[in-house]
């Protein structure tokens, strides 16, 4: 017998049921990004503790998108360096780390310090909203731009194009098939706004109070 589904708030469950009304005579379960996280929430599978989802979180930040430039082809380093440097200045500005820009292909070194910030700052987050985090850095591979489209810095729209800035070099250069680019795109931004919202709503605490109860209740 699987587990019981439940959710931790109101603002969730309406989120959920939101989806399911949405699907008509086919359930399509790859369309329903939050009901997804919240099976996996509830689920844990690898039964993975809070510590150890926040670490394999902090994997991403050596690998982060957004620290890695190429200067081939001509044009794409500066193209990078335009859109990724303000977003990486705010990142170590908001969270008083260090992170710095490579053209290296090897996996850059990470200063303890800044390691432990961001791990002080996911630690923050309770267990649900930390499976939402891990899926928009999933999604992103960016431990960078994940933070920023949880603090609303950019929208779900920007923070897909600002992951996939060689795609996106490369297109405006020698252009694309657009039917797949827009399928990819519109397919990772479903995912991330799915994730964004699912972490804001699993961190809200809600005052409910039920017909014939006294007191109200807060549900976290």
């Amino acid at each position: 017998m699987g587990n019981v589904f439940w959710v931790p708030n109101e603002p969730l469950a309406v989120a959920v049921a939101q989806e399911w009304s949405a699907q008509e005579k086919k359930i399509i379960r790859e369309q329903m990004h939050i009901t997804s996280l919240c099976f996996a929430a509830i689920d844990n599978p690898m039964k993975i503790k809070k510590e150890q989802r926040v670490q394999d979180i902090l994997g991403f930040v050596e690998t982060d998108t957004v620290c890695y430039r190429y200067d081939d082809p001509v044009g794409l380093q500066e193209f990078e360096t335009a859109l990724w440097d303000p977003l990486l200045q705010w990142f170590n500005a908001k969270y008083r780390v260090a992170l710095e820009s490579t053209l290296s292909l090897t996996h850059m070194e990470v200063p303890e310090e800044t390691r432990n910030n961001i791990k002080r700052h996911l630690m923050t987050y309770n267990d649900w909203s930390l499976v939402g985090v891990q899926a928009a850095v999933d999604t992103l591979k960016s431990v960078v731009i994940t933070f920023a489209v949880l603090d609303r810095m950019v929208s779900v729209e920007q923070a897909v194009y600002l992951a996939r800035l060689e795609n996106e070099f490369q297109m405006q250069k020698w252009g694309n098939v657009e039917w797949a680019h827009d399928i990819d795109q519109a397919e990772l931004q479903a995912r991330l706004a799915a994730a964004a919202l699912f972490v804001h709503l699993s961190s809200e605490t809600v005052l409910v109070q039920r017909k014939g109860e006294g007191e109200p209740t807060w549900h976290h």
